[in-house]
């Protein structure tokens, strides 16, 4: 179906021009770079029970909040920090889910530690190859896979919040390890 904004139909119904322009540009594009791979995992964390939308329009407050998501910063945020965080509106002001981001940073240094990079690991799952989707309709597109549901244990196994697998999905989706635009969409 055509999408509003300029007649091209995509995978999601964007419906404004930061949506339309985030499916377009960075949806389903291979990220490699650990800084992106960190940014991406903490705002899909975020969208939990949101929509993507939200995050969208708060992402640059994201990034003033947490150091641009450099993630030795955020690792080692304070507690001060975390709290004025909260009562930034900037962001979403979720008690979890701001300081699992501090968490969340430190288990991701320890696994770029552990194999070299958070992207190796990432990436290793799909032997270095991003997954391409087929699916006909959008409604053929899955919430949640096999390897959704392993890569999301894994970090769940090693202390990381807001990674359940239909966020890992997602996730994966985003930063294109998996290319789920379907037939109909512009970009397939």
């Amino acid at each position: 179906m055509p999408d509003p904004i300029d007649d091209k139909p995509r995978c999601f119904g964007s419906h404004t021009e930061l949506y339309a322009h985030y499916h377009d540009t960075e949806w389903g594009v291979p990220v490699r770079d650990d800084k992106i791979l960190f940014e991406m995992l903490i705002l899909e964390g975020a969208h939990a029970g949101l929509s993507w939308e939200t995050i969208l329009k708060k992402r640059e407050g994201y990034r003033d909040v947490f150091h641009n998501f450099d993630v030795a910063r955020v690792a080692s945020m304070s507690d001060d920090e975390l709290a004025a965080a909260l009562l930034n509106p900037a962001i979403v002001r979720h008690r979890q889910k701001v300081p699992g981001t501090r968490k969340n940073a430190r288990i991701f240094i320890e696994m770029q530690e552990e194999f070299g990079s958070f992207s190796k690991w990432l990436w290793d799952h799909v032997d270095d190859k991003p997954i391409r989707g087929n699916w006909a309709t959008k409604s053929d597109i899955p919430a949640v896979t096999p390897l959704a549901e392993g890569i999301s244990k894994d970090l769940k196994e090693r202390g990381m919040s807001f990674v359940g697998p239909t966020i890992i999905y997602a996730y994966l989706q985003a930063i294109g390890v998996v290319n789920d635009h379907y037939q109909g969409c512009w970009k397939s």
